[in-house]
């Protein structure tokens, strides 16, 4: 069994006729479902009669299986999730499960996502020590792309997000699935890529100043730095300006919602009920 699938009906408590869409969890890198279950249980809890499918897929070591690998084992079981619920689910994805999520999203035509949100996730890639080194302790940052870039490196997740701005050329001919997601290459789905992402209704995009492990933190947002270290926001880059998988139509229609909180360190925000008050609630409804 690949989901936990826990049906949270209280209808004793829950108030008349008011109903929340179902609603599926991806965990993020070298973790489990049940890192999720804070914010499960807090669902739960403010917003009773919730169905929520909490994904105990790809934990642990696995988790650093290829990520398209994750994308299609996962995603065909929302695309079942979503058949039981014609009416529309939500998605929030944590770390590399935000990543995880969004290649669903974007690869699945026949499932019904009302919001999905990124719960800090390297969504324009990832180039730092902090989230290198905890999976890999003994790579050097600055050194790490001649293993990222090659056959063997893009047979792990990380590899497959390592975004090395000194090193673009390398990324674009190695790199098997972030530069493709981002329509920052054009593939046969490219057109799909989009098309997809545009039929949310929300798309929340959460990060932090003080996150540590994202890097640039202004990835989960789609920020991300430009031929060096120097941070570009996301209305600055092409993929924004140019629509390449959407982001513009969803910000100029009112879907695309941004929201940064300072003081979060990345491995607080999916176990800070604060968070989940203030930044995930609103959206689930």
């Amino acid at each position: 069994m690949y989901l936990k699938i826990l049906c949270l009906v209280t209808f004793l408590y829950a108030s008349p006729g008011l109903s929340f869409k179902p609603v599926v969890l991806i965990h993020g890198i070298m973790t489990g479902s049940n890192s999720m279950e804070m914010i499960l249980h807090r669902i739960k809890e403010k917003h009773p009669g919730t169905i929520i499918y909490n994904v105990d897929r790809f934990e642990s070591w696995s988790s650093l299986e290829t990520m398209w690998h994750q994308v299609l084992e996962i995603g065909q079981d929302v695309a079942n999730i979503s058949a039981k619920h014609p009416e529309g689910i939500n998605l929030i994805g944590y770390s590399q499960g935000g990543l995880v999520a969004r290649g669903i999203v974007q690869t699945f035509s026949n499932i019904t996502i009302d919001t999905f949100i990124s719960l800090s996730s390297p969504q324009a890639g990832q180039y730092g020590a902090g989230f290198l080194h905890l999976v890999f302790p003994g790579l050097v940052k600055d050194e790490v792309y001649e293993l990222f870039y090659s056959r063997v490196g893009q047979h792990t997740s990380v590899g497959n997000y390592w975004n090395d701005p000194y090193h673009q050329q390398l990324y674009e001919t190695y790199s098997v699935f972030l530069p493709y997601l981002n329509n920052h290459l054009q593939s046969a789905e490219s057109q799909n890529f989009k098309n997809n992402l545009l039929k949310l209704k929300r798309l929340v995009l959460i990060g932090g100043p003080d996150d540590q492990v994202i890097t640039p933190w202004q990835s989960s947002q789609f920020g991300y730095y430009h031929g060096n270290e120097t941070v570009v926001e996301m209305k600055d880059q092409a993929i924004y300006k140019e629509d390449l998988i959407g982001l513009r139509t969803l910000n100029e229609s009112g879907r695309l919602h941004l929201v940064t909180v300072p003081g979060v360190n990345h491995f607080n925000w999916h176990t800070n009920v604060t968070i989940v008050d203030n930044y995930l609630l609103p959206y689930l409804d």
